[in-house]
């Protein structure tokens, strides 16, 4: 049994059976072996160390400061002198933190996939202005309550997602199209956004504003829980989508030849992105640029073809922990809403990138 980690950037020596340039073999008992690729193994290792790191400053610092030792004993469970700031107040919402970074970032790298374009992610598409949408027309028309909202965002997010399919579809599914047409999409979802924000009372707009933003405040084990079973569902489906995305990456002509269902194979990787997108922005709101950054990061950190799942949720997972983190203390006792720490960092990212590819910049 063989398996990769990113696709072959080099190629392979002459001889038979010889592995991929850049790639080691991880032989288990039993005969089976995995190819590893060295590089993105590595960078995995860097990612999980500054996670690691950017999970104990979450717990330890804000209001009040607590030393990065005792954060953790209290995690493990050594102490409870600090009980109700870690456990209550920031361990809570560190969870959703990750959960929502390593979900948006993977549906950036399954949809920036499909679309074959950097540009393309659920914020940029629609998704998450389909989600925004809708979460505020059940807030004006108070047919959400708090615990319930989430669940018309997702609604919102699959729809928007569903219409963005069936218009750019004109017998398959042309990349550039689909970007377009998400685009158009998500300018459309966004002023009906606006519309309905003016028709409710005030309290009503402020509060689907702050929600608009993407903001972990208030977030605990009450909206981690269902995301972290949606996602535990969704494994599968993602361990599939990290084997699918090797072919779609191959032109059109070679994919079909070697068999692809090129059309189906890119409505599964789409369908998982969506899905997770959508659960994502249902927790938090819409928490913008993480999957657009992440999965051009970890492409670039791992120097491999296709982009590296595993990677893209480590590098999305770190986004939002530190971003949430800044959003806490950057302007204490004031909090900003993490959504707008990422998007002042993505911003000029998006800008860069465009003209980037204006210049016929490689992307």
């Amino acid at each position: 049994m063989t398996a990769t980690l990113g696709g072959p950037r080099a190629a392979t020596t002459g001889r038979a059976g010889a592995r991929p340039t850049g790639y080691r073999v991880l032989r288990l008992p039993g005969g089976a072996s995995f190819l590893l690729h060295g590089r993105a193994l590595l960078a995995a290792t860097v990612l999980a160390l500054v996670l690691a790191a950017g999970c104990v400053a979450s717990l330890s610092f804000g209001e009040s400061t607590v030393p990065p030792q005792e954060a953790v004993r209290s995690v493990l469970g050594l102490t409870d002198e600090h009980d109700f700031v870690i456990g209550v107040l920031r361990l809570p919402r560190l969870t959703v933190a990750l959960l929502v970074g390593a979900a948006l970032a993977v549906a950036g790298a399954l949809i920036q996939t499909v679309a074959r374009n950097p540009l393309a992610s659920p914020d940029i598409i629609g998704v998450s202005q389909g989600a925004a949408a809708v979460a505020v027309i059940a807030m004006t028309y108070g047919l959400a309550s708090t615990a319930a909202l989430p669940y018309w965002a997702i609604a919102g997010g699959l729809a928007a997602a569903g219409l963005v399919y069936l218009f750019a579809w004109r017998g398959g599914l042309h990349a550039a199209r689909f970007v377009l047409v998400g685009i158009g999409f998500a300018v459309a979802l966004r002023s009906v956004t606006q519309l309905f924000l003016t028709k409710g009372d005030h309290t009503v707009a402020q509060q689907a504003t702050v929600w608009m933003t993407g903001s972990f405040h208030g977030r605990g084990y009450a909206e981690a829980e269902p995301l972290a079973w949606a996602l535990l569902a969704v494994l599968p489906a993602v361990c599939w989508a990290a084997r699918a995305q090797r072919t779609v990456t191959l032109d059109d002509d070679t994919a079909t030849a070697l068999g692809t269902r090129l059309n189906a194979t890119r409505l599964g990787l789409a369908s998982v992105g969506v899905l997770l997108a959508a659960l994502a922005t249902g927790t938090a709101g819409p928490v913008d640029f993480v999957a657009l950054l992440s999965p051009q990061i970890a492409r670039r950190l791992t120097g491999t073809a296709q982009i590296p799942l595993a990677t893209t949720a480590l590098v999305g997972a770190s986004l939002t922990v530190l971003a949430d983190l800044l959003a806490r203390t950057l302007f204490s006792p004031t909090e900003l809403p993490a959504g707008v720490v990422t998007a002042a960092i993505g911003a000029p990212y998006l800008l860069w990138l465009i003209l980037k590819n204006r210049t016929g910049g490689r992307t």
